[in-house]
């Protein structure tokens, strides 16, 4: 089942790998929950879901105590004249402004499929920013926000740093990160990387946390760029490089492919 939100970095194409790459236990803990494409599609008996992101963390938690009003209180933002950048600005407005949880919740799931790329990008003032879109006919996904709503009743959701969460792992617990990548340009290093809030020391946190985890019998599986510094970082891991297709770009013919890797960690992956 695809994630309810357009994602950038969404693992929905990775899927068959993580899939085939994530042991078996009793509750996946996803500390970079994202748009949730990996929640979906595997089959645990509970999950505990975070993101730093307090708007898709307050979704979440909106869509799993209202369920079908909630679906209903976003369809009705789905209608043809909303679809223009007259409306699409004044709405944007109104999600900056509003502090009513239900109400920003469905101007989010608006915002996400009206705007540009599906982005999610915010100011230095914290006010969502990504301009309009320009799609014919928006799409509704109320069947994947169904499908969401059925099994978020298995998750926990929380809005913490990824380091806390990993640390609430318990033996029989596995966790997989999707963190924000490392770079791959080589304009954009780590001290342009860090003003988004995760840099080098934090790519390093997650690896040595993941290393501490293994060898208390708790797997790890960590998805990230093939760069020499993941390379480095993943070393007590499990490798298994990937070549995929980036799914955001100005220009579809420039959507090339990327290396990847996905590092598991565990007591005996040395």
């Amino acid at each position: 089942m695809k994630p309810f939100l357009k994602w950038a970095g969404g693992k929905y194409r990775l899927l068959p790998y993580i899939q085939g790459s994530l042991p078996q236990g009793k509750r996946l803990i996803e500390p970079f929950v994202g748009s949730g494409a990996v929640f979906l599609n595997t089959n645990y008996d509970a999950y505990v879901l975070s993101d730093i992101n307090a708007d898709v963390i307050a979704l979440y938690r909106t869509l799993t105590l209202h369920g079908e009003a909630f679906i209903a209180e976003c369809r009705r933002l789905f209608i043809p004249e909303n679809n223009t950048a007259e409306a699409y600005y004044a709405l944007r407005d109104e999600f900056n402004a509003t502090c009513e949880p239900v109400r920003r919740a469905a101007l989010f799931v608006y915002l996400n499929r009206h705007g540009y790329n599906g982005l999610c990008r915010y100011n230095a003032d914290g006010r969502f920013n990504v301009p309009f879109g320009r799609y014919k006919r928006p799409y509704f996904p109320e069947r994947e926000m169904r499908y969401f709503y059925e099994k978020a009743r298995r998750a926990e959701f929380l809005c913490l740093d990824f380091r806390e969460v990993m640390r609430m792992a318990e033996p029989g617990d596995v966790v997989y990160c999707d963190p924000p990548y490392v770079p791959l340009s080589k304009t954009a290093n780590f001290r342009q990387y860090a003003a988004l809030g995760f840099g080098e020391a934090e790519q390093r946190d997650l690896a040595r946390i993941a290393e501490e985890l293994a060898e208390r019998g708790i797997p790890v599986l960590v998805s990230n760029h093939l760069t020499p510094f993941t390379v480095r970082e993943y070393q007590r891991a499990t490798c298994q490089p990937l070549q995929v297709r980036r799914a955001i770009s100005c220009v579809g013919a420039r959507r090339g492919y990327a290396p990847e890797v996905l590092a598991l960690f565990t007591p005996t992956s040395r």
